[in-house]
């Protein structure tokens, strides 16, 4: 342990040279005090006047970007370490610095050296960068081998933006349903952990042995934090009643991707991502059901092509399902399909918006040409009442 104030000096030189900073982050905030921005992110840059100091800072909702010359960059640097954050992640040409504060106000200080070779690239087009380390400790414990650490990577590019949804007026309670082996429960609470601060992570599976393995590998890999109950998805109450901010549901199978999706509504979840694995229940929906619509009766007449359409038709009921219950939502690649064929996220941000009667009239006319009732409906069925009961246009 260090005084703060020592620690926080000892920082300031690296993050005012521009020769050996490669990226600072400070996020997290302390137990008495908040900082005035969520989050803050400096690294040089190099622009045509010359090596400035970019910082870009994120208040919840938008982010300001401000390059300021080396020459005055001092007092932004002064002002940013004055901050109550609880948390800076600072990397160095040739060491990784992670400081947190603890609760008691001291400064708990790891350095190690730098874990991948940087490349000397600042400008805007710069070379993209592992969010995790390849070397990271957490890998060789977890047995990752190279393409579970590009699905790591993958899965923490489509994290990272949401992080300003992501309130820090409270501690940061983040639950994954379903969580199996966990690798990507492991890795988003590394990450998070270091972009956030005191971050508590809740992996939650019906299966008592995969809880077992979990919690001692979370032991050995020194991530505290992070813990495994076990228990149903559709029971799971992590923190005693308070809701988490963040919630994962990464390749739950079938239905247990509804069951996941309906916790973190019920929940008011702010965030929450969800790798769908296998989709049966609308399958069987559409073998058992009348038939295809026209003119598509080819999409569902042999077999293999109804259970690829019924996929997409699956998660796009769920897209819509989020969407008019108060979520904002994207569909999107997760990793390349040479690595795992179910590749799709959806990645739901909760929105006081108001539904559009456009979406319950897709809903209305996609569920009732395909003659499908979907699950996430069935279980989110008051909600979804509510939102069909709207006028239509």
């Amino acid at each position: 342990m260090l005084e703060l104030d020592d620690a926080l000096a000892q920082l300031r030189s690296d993050l005012l040279d521009p020769q050996r900073l490669v990226r600072a982050v400070a996020a997290g905030r302390r137990r008495t005090a908040h900082p005035s921005v969520a989050r803050a992110e400096l690294r040089p840059v190099d622009l045509k006047s010359g090596r400035v100091l970019q910082v870009v800072t994120h208040d919840g909702r938008n982010a300001t970007t401000r390059n300021t010359p080396y020459g005055a960059a001092a007092a932004t640097v002064d002002a940013l370490l004055a901050e109550p954050f609880g948390n800076w992640h600072v990397e160095t040409v040739d060491e990784t610095v992670q400081l947190r504060v603890t609760k008691k106000g001291a400064a708990q200080v790891h350095r190690a050296p730098a874990s991948r070779r940087v490349v000397e690239v600042r400008s805007h087009d710069r070379i993209r960068q592992r969010l995790l380390s390849p070397d990271d400790p957490l890998f060789g414990a977890l047995g990752a081998d190279g393409d579970k650490r590009r699905q790591v990577d993958a899965f923490l590019r489509l994290l990272e933006p949401c992080l300003e949804r992501v309130p820090t007026d409270r501690p940061v309670r983040v639950v994954d349903l379903g969580c199996g082996n966990a690798y990507l429960t492991f890795a988003a609470h590394r990450f998070l952990a270091q972009r956030l601060g005191d971050v508590q992570t809740v992996g939650v599976d019906i299966r008592p042995d995969v809880v077992e393995r979990n919690t001692r590998l979370a032991a050995e890999a020194g991530l505290d934090g992070l813990s495994f109950q076990v228990g149903s998805i559709a029971d799971a109450e992590p923190f005693d009643g308070t809701p988490p901010v963040l919630v994962l549901a990464l390749h739950a199978c079938d239905t247990a991707t509804d069951d996941a999706l309906a916790r973190a509504t019920r929940w008011g979840t702010p965030v929450v991502l969800a790798a769908p694995c296998c989709h049966h229940d609308v399958q069987r929906q559409l073998a058992a059901g009348p038939g295809a619509p026209n003119p598509y009766g080819a999409m569902a007449r042999h077999p293999i092509l109804r259970e690829r359409f019924a996929d997409v038709l699956t998660d796009s009921l769920r897209a819509l399902v989020l969407r008019m219950v108060g979520y904002k939502v994207d569909v999107v690649e997760f990793v390349d399909s040479r690595h795992t064929p179910r590749n799709a996220m959806i990645r739901a941000i909760r929105t006081p918006a108001p539904v559009k009667a456009t979406l319950v009239a897709e809903y209305r006319a996609l569920t009732a040409d395909w003659n499908v009732h979907p699950a996430l409906a069935r279980l989110l069925d008051p909600e979804v009442t509510k939102a069909m009961a709207l006028p239509r246009r």
